[in-house]
């Protein structure tokens, strides 16, 4: 067969009976959704417009926040040693722990018997509220009668990255979308020249879980989160190479779009549709993003109050840089701040040395990070979460059974603490209990599933409607098993 006996074959496949029945038989079910007030979506669902993926949507209902800063610390913290007093357990300091709490238990390190350990800094009543909080924030319980704590949060996860999976993508495995890709996704992005889900990471490390925390899973790969850096060009090859001036990328980045259309018009893949958009995005991203991510016009009282160091990778750093994305309508801005594993295996892992170190990394940047909100009327309008993946055991880690140098705990996912703070969360409140011990929750245990699925109502969506069609099965980012709303923490 020649090239033109060829061409004029590929010419009539395309006015073939098969093929007019099959698009006959797709436009009539596009007639009837569009009397039904919907458009038709290749995966059958709802669709939104792939040249505008981050178009605002409306909520379900109207929301208590706009946007979401989630600080993340990841290794999880011991909350012993933050906000549970538990006099009980220092009291109980150096005994054998009853063979109750170790029956049926799965421990990442822990053999035989371990000694308890009571909290290894003191602790105090602070604020209006009266919240128990130990020695290493004196910043933070300054604001903290701005929080919520939930102090009965559990996971089914005991290892790190399968935890840090579990609540941020609402699954334990690979492959599923994190909760900035779910928000993308269901309301849009109020900036269409900055990406509407931004990570940033400090401490040297990316979290266990590593960029699937922040992955898109089956949703469209533009609502991915974007990895910004606190140095350097905000985001890898953001500036333009040597030789090429704007104008010249823009030719390129045109000759690239129209090959992209001309695809989609061939084979009608959405996702080249997304692809088209991200280059766009890429183009503003190049007058938008380094404008944004620039700490040197901030005041010098900005850097004071919250201890940056410009030019230098710092949680510090991080959160000026959260505040900046908040005021530009960035959706979910995502900070991971690496080194809170505290087995005591270490230094660096020690509650004794490294742990103090990461308290005052964080201590003064997350209170101004709050009075910064507040002051410039962002707070109301922007929830702020603060987390790990799950607790650390009351006992002492004896890492193959033996008393190590540095004290540290094992991984608890039977309890631990996060707290939340502004987009309509009460302040100065406390939700939930655990024990005399801090082992496990006696009162108002809080699933992951359940904190996501008061997220999403503080953001004006129904977990339960907010849906994607994905391998047979209606996803949702709280899952399958039931989730509920914590009606009790909402103002």
């Amino acid at each position: 067969m020649n090239h033109y006996e060829h061409l004029q074959h590929a010419s009539l496949q395309h006015h073939t009976r098969r093929l007019f029945l099959k698009s006959g038989m797709a436009g009539l079910g596009a007639f009837w959704l569009a009397g039904q007030g919907a458009e038709a979506s290749p995966t059958g669902g709802i669709e939104r417009d792939p040249a505008r993926p981050l178009a605002v949507r409306q909520p379900h209902f109207t929301p208590r926040a706009k946007r979401v800063i989630v600080l993340h610390m990841a290794g999880a913290p011991s909350q012993l040693e933050l906000f549970e007093h538990k006099p009980d357990l220092t009291r109980l300091d150096g005994q054998d722990c009853p063979q109750e709490f170790l029956e049926g238990q799965r421990f990442a390190f822990i053999r035989g018997v371990p000694k308890l350990l009571g909290s290894y800094y003191p602790f105090h009543q602070a604020g209006q509220s009266g919240q128990w909080i130990s020695d290493r924030l004196p910043h933070f319980e300054r604001v903290i009668d701005k929080v919520t704590f939930i102090r009965s949060m559990t996971t089914d996860q005991f290892n790190h990255a399968p935890a840090q999976l579990l609540l941020y993508t609402g699954n334990q495995n690979l492959g599923y979308a994190s909760m900035g890709s779910w928000l993308g996704y269901g309301l849009g992005s109020e900036n269409q020249n900055l990406p509407g889900f931004v990570v940033l990471v400090s401490g040297g490390h990316v979290p266990s879980a590593g960029k699937s925390a922040w992955g898109s899973g089956f949703l469209p790969s533009v609502y991915q989160g974007v990895q910004c850096r606190s140095e350097g060009d905000p985001v890898l090859f953001l500036s333009n190479p040597t030789g090429i001036d704007r104008a010249m990328r823009q030719r390129i980045l045109s000759a690239i779009n129209q090959v992209n259309q001309d695809t989609y018009q061939e084979f009608g893949d959405p996702e080249t549709l997304t692809r088209i958009a991200q280059y766009e995005m890429a183009a503003n991203m190049q007058l938008t993003a380094s404008e944004a991510m620039d700490l040197s016009d901030e005041p010098e009282h900005t850097h004071q109050m919250y201890g940056t160091e410009p030019g230098k990778e710092s949680f510090a750093n991080n959160c000026v840089l959260a505040r900046r994305l908040a005021e530009r309508g960035v959706r979910y801005v995502q900070l991971f701040h690496w080194g809170w594993d505290s087995h005591g295996s270490n230094k660096r892992e020690a509650l004794n040395v490294g742990f103090k170190q990461r308290c005052q990394e964080i201590d003064q940047p997350i209170a101004a990070l709050l009075t910064d909100l507040e002051q410039r009327g962002l707070l109301d309008e922007t929830l702020v979460v603060f987390a790990g993946e799950f607790g650390r055991t009351p006992m002492r880690e004896n890492r193959g059974g033996r008393e190590m140098a540095f004290y540290g705990r094992d991984h608890n996912p039977n309890a631990f603490t996060i707290w939340l703070a502004g987009g309509g969360v009460k302040q100065g409140f406390s939700y939930g209990e655990t024990d005399p011990i801090g082992y496990f929750v006696t009162k108002d245990a809080v699933q992951v599933r359940d904190l996501n699925a008061t997220l999403w109502r503080l953001l004006g969506i129904d977990h339960q409607r907010l849906t994607y069609p994905h391998q047979g099965l209606n996803q949702k980012h709280t899952g399958v098993k039931p989730a509920k709303v914590i009606q009790d923490i909402i103002a």
